[in-house]
């Protein structure tokens, strides 16, 4: 299943706080909490899954927004933005330090928002997709008719739909098809096209679940509903298999 982007606001100004996530919740995303200090922030990091955070420099408490951005760079691969009413030298410069993935100041109106998430977000899997291709060049039903950028956090790949990121959870795939310059992902109910080889794609998936079934298919194990000496069925669908996956699976079955 798609998921829309979780964001969580930090924000002492509970007018201003309200405002955003009307103005978030409108656009089409979620809002995992609404918060007003840094403590809270931390315990909502801790025990809920977060996308993006919207984090207002100058708290209610000791902490600043500085300091929760230094906590989520030290402990989390995700993006945040700053927004704040300080656009003076001194407050930019030291934001700066904690490497913010945007910065907003107020007022700001609903499509000001949207756009600094959506580049915030783009810039963060952009960056994490060269980072991944810099590591290895270094040794190491309906159809959705467009292609879509993608990425991997955690458990998860972000495929753009329209106008926005969408989760879909790793264990929701179950197939995907080499089309061409495309990879046609299959979940349990949608189809989305994703521009990529498919033996990259097979080596952002987790390695336990996702095989090579075949020269034009990778596969979730968890997903077969039956095999014979030629194909796997997966929901309704028969996908043909090399001699060496028939073996893999029938071993794997019978250990």
């Amino acid at each position: 299943m798609e998921q829309p982007i979780k964001i969580l606001i930090v924000e002492d100004n509970v007018i201003i706080a309200d405002d955003m996530q009307s103005m978030l919740e409108e656009i089409g995303y979620e809002i995992v909490d609404n918060v007003i200090v840094y403590e809270q922030a931390v315990e909502v990091l801790k025990t809920q899954q977060v996308d993006l955070v919207l984090i207002d420099i100058i708290l209610a408490s000791d902490k600043t927004g500085i300091d929760l951005g230094k906590h989520i760079r030290e402990n989390y691969d995700i993006p945040f933005i700053f927004v704040t009413s300080n656009s003076d030298r001194a407050t930019v410069e030291n934001a700066k330090t904690v490497k913010p993935n945007g910065y907003l100041v107020k007022p700001f109106e609903q499509q000001d928002l949207y756009t600094s998430i959506e580049i915030a977000l783009s810039n963060f899997i952009y960056g994490k997709q060269n980072a991944s291709n810099e590591a290895q060049s270094n040794g190491g039903g309906n159809t959705e008719d467009v292609a879509m950028s993608n990425s991997i956090i955690k458990d998860s790949i972000f495929v753009k739909k329209q106008h926005l990121y969408y989760r879909i959870q790793f264990g929701d795939i179950q197939f995907i098809k080499a089309d061409n310059v495309y990879l046609e992902v299959n979940t349990v109910d949608k189809k989305y096209l994703v521009r990529s080889p498919l033996k990259d794609y097979l080596e952002k998936l987790p390695q336990n679940k996702f095989y090579r079934a075949h020269k034009s298919y990778i596969v979730n194990v968890d997903h077969i509903d039956a095999i014979n000496s030629k194909d796997i069925m997966i929901n309704n669908t028969l996908i043909p298999i090399s001699k060496d996956f028939k073996e893999f699976i029938i071993s794997a079955m019978n250990s």
